[in-house]
């Protein structure tokens, strides 16, 4: 049995309730000034733009949360606006990182994001690039070990009481920690949970390393938030732990030699910096 797939036009109609006038109306302006459906709809008012992206992401099953939903913060330009320019970017990024972590025989590793500064992007980048590498086959976790100022629950809008990252650490917490994240199927998310007064204390723990071992084992992309430089060597020791990591730095924003210095914290382990990338958020 074949089954054919909805075209857009019957994805809008469905989703905006349009009456049969509506939809004639439409198709006649579509007919006259040789426009697509979506197009046409939007002149007439009977539709828009966000109508017709989210129309476009049913189609092509892409996840897609839309200008309008109020389910993630509009940092996450990935699910808010995933055909921008920004998301374009990032999606870039993430075919290069990739390349850089995936090429060889070497043993996978989780993606440590590392920046000297507080600012710099950390957790903009975090979000949007695990969203995005959830978007590619495979189960995607991202891991809030900021345990300093986290910040992943606010921009996936997720219950950050009680147990969480801090909580597996201190051996108070196995089950009910990783939260699937709605829309997009394939993402999960460790938040930070209970915010500790010993950050770097608990990182150092060999917890930490059996956790992301154990959890590479159960997802295909781990990628892992951190605090900057600036606030403690946390990112630095979670680096260790995981073997990878992404150095950010903002433009007009970082100076150089708050990068030497990250560099020279990595250096003292065998951490694998696969990239560094300028943003301008």
């Amino acid at each position: 049995m074949h089954f054919q797939e909805p075209t857009i036009g019957e994805i809008i109609q469905k989703a905006n309730n349009l009456t049969p006038d509506q939809i004639e109306s439409i198709l006649g302006y579509q007919r006259e000034h040789k426009v697509r459906f979506g197009e046409a709809a939007v002149a007439l008012g009977l539709a828009n733009s966000d109508d017709v992206m989210w129309a476009l992401a049913q189609q092509f099953h892409y996840p897609y949360s839309g200008e309008r939903d109020g389910m993630f913060s509009k940092e996450l330009v990935i699910a808010k606006n995933p055909f921008s320019p920004q998301a374009e970017a990032i999606r870039t990024t993430r075919s290069h990182l990739i390349m850089k972590m995936y090429s060889g025989s070497e043993p996978r590793k989780a993606l440590t994001i590392l920046s000297a500064n507080s600012g710099d992007g950390r957790s903009y980048f975090a979000a949007n690039m695990a969203a995005a590498f959830s978007q590619l086959s495979g189960r995607t976790l991202l891991i809030d070990a900021n345990m300093r100022s986290p910040r992943q629950h606010e921009i996936f809008n997720l219950a950050n009481a009680g147990t969480g990252l801090s909580s597996i650490l201190t051996g108070r917490a196995v089950t009910n920690v990783i939260q699937p994240v709605k829309t997009l199927p394939n993402l999960f998310v460790l938040p930070v949970g209970t915010t500790p007064p010993n950050p770097l204390e608990l990182a150092e723990r060999p917890a930490f390393g059996l956790m992301i071992r154990e959890l590479l084992s159960k997802f295909d992309h781990i990628l892992v938030d951190t605090p900057a430089l600036s606030q403690g060597m946390d990112g630095a020791v979670i680096a260790a732990k995981c073997g990878a990591a992404v150095l950010l730095a903002r433009q007009n924003h970082t100076r150089v030699d708050s990068l030497q210095s990250l560099v020279g914290a990595l250096r003292m382990s065998d951490t694998t910096i696969v990239g560094s990338i300028v943003v301008d958020h």
